[in-house]
């Protein structure tokens, strides 16, 4: 926005978005065909499953795929991931690691006391505490 000599703003359009955004949940890419997904239905059944939401978890689906909706490639990749699978058999899968995350240990300070009691604690030391860590402090 600009003001010109005689005190009137004109407004200056510039040109589009500089950045093409896709929006929130929409496939980069084509829609499967019917065919592909009837072949994951029946992929899906053969494996143990009973749609693709009961999936989800064990294919690590998304939101989206979860309702059905795959793109070409998706379904491509499923498809033979899941052909890969039952190729395999029943005995080769459940052989295979689980792995499970785990957090890192938290470090200890050395600082502070471990395992004590808050009943041994003064109402005045625990107020100046909750009021070092931001908490108003007021008696009732």
């Amino acid at each position: 926005m600009t003001s010109g000599q005689d005190g009137a703003f004109r407004f200056v359009v510039t040109g589009g978005c500089k950045y093409l955004a896709m929006a929130f949940g929409q496939a980069a890419g084509p829609p499967a065909t019917s065919q592909q997904v009837r072949a994951l239905g029946a992929l899906l059944e053969a494996a143990g499953h009973s749609d693709f939401r009961d999936a989800r978890g064990a294919l690590g689906l998304s939101q989206r795929q979860a309702g059905g909706k795959f793109t070409r490639d998706e379904a491509d990749q499923l498809i033979a991931r899941l052909e890969a699978e039952a190729e395999m058999g029943p005995d080769t899968v459940d052989e295979a690691p689980v792995v499970r995350a785990t957090r890192p240990a938290r470090p200890v300070d050395a600082s502070r006391p471990r395992n004590t009691s808050l009943a041994s604690f003064t109402d005045e030391v625990l107020a100046a505490e909750l009021q070092r860590r931001g908490w108003v402090v007021m008696e009732p």
